[in-house]
């Protein structure tokens, strides 16, 4: 297939452009720069170049679009704040319009959302029937999977993939954490029982792969393993892997010094269900935490 990806850049991006090369399909890499190679369209996620956007994608039968501010980049300033919304939001609603205004769009468009959606669940599991939960992140991703309302209407099948935590040594939040730990200085956050909904690298492409490939899913996926563990297990899977002490828990008062409003987000817990993945047929090849971080080393 001729496939295009926005966030092509990125820790997931990257891996999923490498994966879809690999099988022989043809890319289209969305930048926010002028154009510098054959495979590079210029795209403006703030709306101002859909006429540009859309006579780049002509001819794509499949869209996945990842690109977004990173939401643990920097401190939540207000400016930062509106940067992760409309960062999603308006560039989620400008790819849709120039999808829908093709005279051949693509079948479908994968849209890389988040478990944020669901607020802090405690301990109570969710599946993707659950409502959305409170705060900030919430309000953002109900907001971005709005957004694409003009490709669902054009009748382009569209799955909301709702990531959790992505176990990879190379980026994200777990990117911070091996160093750390590397280092003998890992340690809970906070009181450790909070939830963390997590997914390895491998089984994240692989999913976003089946996604693209099963007709019969459209709307919210999510995409975490099947098994969601405390910080608290997390923290000692981190400590088995790499054969360090994990013995500097951080305190939730100094996680909120440091982070400011985004530590409610790291404090909280979300315990979140595959269930759509799993009745879809998709199976993990590392379901369990032990697997996901020897799979990332």
């Amino acid at each position: 297939m001729r496939i295009a990806i926005t966030g092509s850049t990125g820790l997931i991006g990257t891996a999923l452009a490498q994966s879809l090369r690999a099988d022989g399909h043809d890319l289209v890499r969305l930048v926010r720069r002028p154009a510098r190679a054959g495979d590079e369209v210029e795209w403006d996620p703030k709306g101002r170049s859909a006429d540009t956007t859309a006579a780049g994608l002509a001819g794509c039968e499949a869209v996945v679009h990842l690109a977004g501010a990173g939401v643990g980049d920097h401190r939540w300033t207000a400016a930062y704040k509106k940067e992760i919304r409309d960062s999603r939001v308006l560039g989620t609603a400008a790819l849709a319009e120039a999808l829908a205004s093709l005279d051949v769009p693509p079948k479908v468009l994968v849209c890389g959302t988040a478990i944020g959606y669901y607020g802090d669940t405690g301990t109570r599991a969710v599946d993707e029937e659950a409502p959305p939960g409170e705060g900030f992140l919430a309000g953002v991703c109900v907001e971005w999977e709005e957004a694409a309302a003009p490709a669902q209407e054009a009748g382009i099948r569209t799955v909301f993939a709702r990531t959790g935590l992505v176990v990879a040594r190379e980026g994200g939040a777990w990117g911070k954490l091996f160093p750390i730990f590397r280092a003998g200085l890992g340690g809970r956050l906070g009181s450790g029982r909070q939830y963390w909904s997590f997914i390895s690298r491998h089984d994240h492409i692989a999913a976003l792969r089946h996604l693209l490939d099963t007709p019969e899913l459209s709307g919210p996926v999510n995409l975490t393993a099947p098994d969601p563990v405390t910080n608290r297990e997390v923290t000692a899977a981190m400590a088995r892997a790499l054969h360090r002490p994990a013995l500097f828990p951080v305190p939730a008062p100094a996680i909120r010094l440091v982070l400011g409003e985004f530590a409610e987000d790291v404090l909280g817990s979300q315990r979140v269900l595959p269930r759509r993945l799993l009745d879809s047929g998709f199976r993990f090849a590392f379901p369990g935490i032990d697997g996901a971080i020897r799979a990332a080393l």
